[in-house]
């Protein structure tokens, strides 16, 4: 059987393709938009594990995306077991300067598109009994941060969605686990090399490969949500009552930090 990940290319999505394949021994489809990446790293992982490998290269951000995915396995008699929907965006702007596509973009990658997945392959792993949906939300989801408006609020909705489904599909055998961590020391924060350094050293920030060890063993535990992090944990109820002037301040902070 097979596990899919989407973004799969880069950053925490490369590391749930490493893990899956070396430690969990999956066969693998892997999907993203970056056409001679995902090849790369398809044949990489075959050849370091042992395992098949299916590079598809599609942008998710597609109405269609995720009903093409799912004839594709379809037709190819390919079995999901485990649904990675890692696929995500960010940026740091005021809503009122981002373009309407960027926007667009965000929210349908982040809603439409997890949810049709979900939906979907779901509705599969429904009928035979046995499956693991892993969507990957955020810290932010707790967060009224100004810049990140779109992001947090779409990550909101999957922490939300993916509850709500675990309690549909978990009678009929299957999971679906919402991974909410806070910074991740990958490139989709923007932040410059020396402070991705500093905020892994001051736990601020946690490597991707930690992540997903984290993130895998709960899912295949059959988890509702996690938060990795013990630091995470501590932050949460101070994000809920932050007073407004606090937020104002850290909102001129965090954009010095944009490259």
């Amino acid at each position: 059987m097979y596990a899919l990940v989407t973004g799969a290319s880069s950053g925490i999505g490369l590391m749930y393709a490493h893990r899956l394949a070396s430690y969990y021994h999956y066969d693998l489809v892997l999907v993203s938009n970056q056409e001679k990446e995902i090849q790369e790293t398809a044949d990489d992982i075959a050849a370091k594990y042992g395992v098949k490998t299916i590079a598809i290269y599609k942008d998710l951000a597609t109405e269609e995306a995720p009903n093409e995915l799912f004839a594709y396995c379809q037709e190819n008699g390919i079995e999901i077991e485990v649904l990675i929907n890692n696929a995500g965006v960010f940026f740091f702007n005021d809503l009122t300067q981002t373009s309407e596509g960027r926007v667009n973009l965000m929210l349908h990658l982040h809603i439409r598109t997890v949810t049709n997945m979900t939906r979907l392959f779901g509705a599969e792993m429904k009928k035979r009994g046995h499956g693991r949906i892993l969507n990957m939300s955020s810290m932010s989801a707790w967060m009224a941060m100004p810049g990140i408006q779109c992001y947090n609020a779409s990550k909101a909705y999957i922490l939300n969605f993916s509850k709500s489904m675990w309690y549909e599909l978990k009678p009929h055998g299957v999971t679906v686990t919402a991974i909410t961590p806070g910074a991740i020391d990958t490139g989709l924060y923007g932040l410059a090399p020396n402070l991705r350094k500093l905020a892994v050293a001051i736990h601020v920030s946690m490597p991707p490969e930690k992540l997903v060890r984290i993130a895998l063993k709960k899912m295949f535990k059959g988890k509702k949500q996690a938060m990795p992090g013990l630091l995470n944990h501590l932050f949460v109820p101070m994000i809920k009552h932050l007073p407004d002037w606090f937020v104002f301040i850290a909102m001129k902070k965090i954009a010095c930090f944009q490259k």
